[in-house]
């Protein structure tokens, strides 16, 4: 593959995240049902996941279904998505045992179906002494409820030693909240990706996300593969990450440039 080869593989992102978005909107040009849609963009995880495993990505995130999917959408879409995510799992075990592929999932999973949290503790048991890939799902996922959640433990965890007052309070902050997040044992993604042109974050991984570089693509979520993964990581690679600080190109001529007097006459 073409741009593979432009491709630096020492700065491979430790850690991409995608909105997969468009799976409606990609049957209903076709004047097919969504179902179709969520059908072929299964397909397209898999493409993603082996590009990933072929280029040591050490961790793939998927935003596959959100509390509000679980809450917005009509029951019969939801039951397909679920059997979908079931049929994915057991169909495409073998597949991620031979790519070296780990499975892992985020979210408020106890309130998914019990049949389905089964097959998803199984595929990540059958998985767990895999070392390459870890495929990430997030599932019944928001990003306001981890914090949520992360902020709830961080309480409990105070009160049950007994802290009480200005010791509870300052028992939360940025130190304690990310650990217990839903993603604790994961690094921030580096990249995030979002399909379909939507220039949104979808409540998806708000916290972690912060310093992330964002690649926007109008192609629908069932038509992208593993090219279009490496195109993103591309672009990825052609940014400077600052972390709010001044990037590496800039000069001390540049930043020393002008007196104290010039620059207290602008704010005058």
């Amino acid at each position: 593959m073409a741009i593979y080869r432009t491709l630096d593989p020492a700065r491979i992102p430790e850690h991409v995240a995608i909105i997969m978005d468009g799976n409606g909107r990609w049957a209903g040009k076709r004047l097919l049902k969504r179902f179709f849609g969520h059908k072929q963009g299964a397909e397209s995880v898999q493409f993603v996941v082996e590009t990933a495993t072929r280029i040591n990505l050490p961790w793939l995130t998927l935003y596959a279904f959100s509390i509000e999917n679980n809450l917005r959408r009509p029951k019969s879409e939801v039951n397909f998505l679920m059997k979908l995510l079931k049929s994915y799992l057991v169909s495409n075990l073998k597949r991620m045992n031979d790519n070296n592929v780990r499975m892992n999932y985020i979210g408020r999973l106890t309130e998914l179906p019990a049949e389905v949290q089964e097959s998803m503790q199984w595929a990540q048991e059958q998985t767990a002494k895999n070392t390459g890939t870890t495929l990430t799902l997030a599932l019944n996922y928001g990003s306001r409820s981890e914090i949520v959640d992360s902020c709830r433990a961080i309480l409990r965890e105070a009160i049950a030693a007994g802290k009480t007052g200005e010791e509870l309070l300052n028992a939360i902050n940025e130190e304690t909240i990310g650990p217990r997040l839903y993603t604790g044992q994961m690094p921030d993604p580096d990249l995030l990706v979002r399909t379909s042109g939507e220039m949104r974050i979808s409540n998806f991984l708000l916290w972690q996300i912060a310093y992330s570089e964002i690649f926007v693509t109008p192609r629908l979520w069932p038509d992208f593969r593993g090219a279009h993964l490496l195109e993103a990581i591309a672009a990825y690679q052609g940014r400077e990450r600052r972390y709010g600080g001044l990037g590496d190109s800039t000069t001390d001529e540049e930043t020393l440039e002008g007196t104290a007097a010039e620059a207290e006459a602008l704010v005058k």
